[in-house]
């Protein structure tokens, strides 16, 4: 069996996909920065996509690539880096990418807009770069992550005045249930550009953000904030969201509940 390859692999998303595949008794190789990373059951790669460096030796006889690695701008040049050396190898596997919700609908024309919601058009100019590599491909949008949700509300809730954009809304999804989508496309067929996936239900800020102050029993004020650019009011239109797709099963508040379980036990 030709192993799949993980780029991003010991990321939030990536490594529950390689979990999933390997629990599935697929050969998987992970692509990482991390000189000497090790784990049992899966062969890792160093290699960086941004320069190029170490990628030849990672896409060397795979099969199918998932491309999880990503980050707040660049991803279009190292996706094109990683095509690149594909094609040194002759070989046309098959390429599932994940993308985000609302890519197409974001508009990240100004410099407000690029440095609020950049990763948008980022993601947007990655996938013309996988549709456009030759290869047979796969993409898969999905709404905002609740790791991710968390993360930003665990930085912001620092501040003594919590800043809540005002009417813009999101359908956070359940990484794992993410990784599980992910990994049937990579076992399945190219497919292109399928359907969305996010989460049970539609959230406004102002909703997280006080689930999550509840939730943590913090005391925080918060500050209604209207945002500025084009990009800010495609949001305010529900350009991030996919109401019809809320095929998620997880909830904010199941997040929430588990997630400070979790962190109790450890403390």
């Amino acid at each position: 069996m030709d192993p799949i390859l993980v780029t991003g692999g010991t990321g939030t998303l990536g490594r529950r996909v390689v979990a999933r595949l390997k629990d599935g008794g697929n050969e998987v190789r992970v692509l990482t920065r991390q000189a000497g990373k090790q784990g049992a059951g899966v062969g890792f790669v160093t290699g960086d996509l941004s320069t190029g460096v170490g990628i030849d030796a990672a896409v060397e006889g795979v099969a199918t690539i998932v491309h999880c690695a990503g980050s707040n701008k660049g991803d279009d040049t190292a996706t094109r880096n990683l095509v690149h050396a594909i094609a040194r190898t002759g070989d046309r596997p098959h390429m599932v990418y994940i993308s985000v919700v609302g890519a197409e609908r974001v508009p990240v024309h100004s410099g407000v807009d690029r440095t609020m919601f950049g990763y948008f058009d980022n993601k947007r100019k990655t996938e013309l770069v996988v549709e456009g590599s030759g290869l047979p491909w796969t993409t898969l949008r999905a709404s905002q992550f609740h790791d991710l949700m968390y993360f930003v509300l665990e930085k912001l809730t620092k501040l003594p005045v919590v800043p809540v954009p005002s009417d813009v809304s999101f359908q956070p999804v359940e990484t794992d249930e993410v990784a599980a989508e992910l990994v049937a496309l990579a076992l399945g067929p190219a497919s292109g550009l399928v359907p969305d996936i996010a989460g049970p239900r539609v959230y406004s800020t102002s909703e997280l953000v006080h689930g999550y102050l509840r939730a943590t029993k913090l005391r925080r004020w918060t500050m209604p904030v209207r945002l500025p650019g084009g990009a800010a009011r495609a949001l305010r239109a529900g350009a991030n969201l996919a109401p019809d797709r809320a095929v998620g099963h997880r909830t904010w508040e199941d997040y929430l509940a588990d997630r400070l379980a979790q962190s109790a036990q450890v403390a």
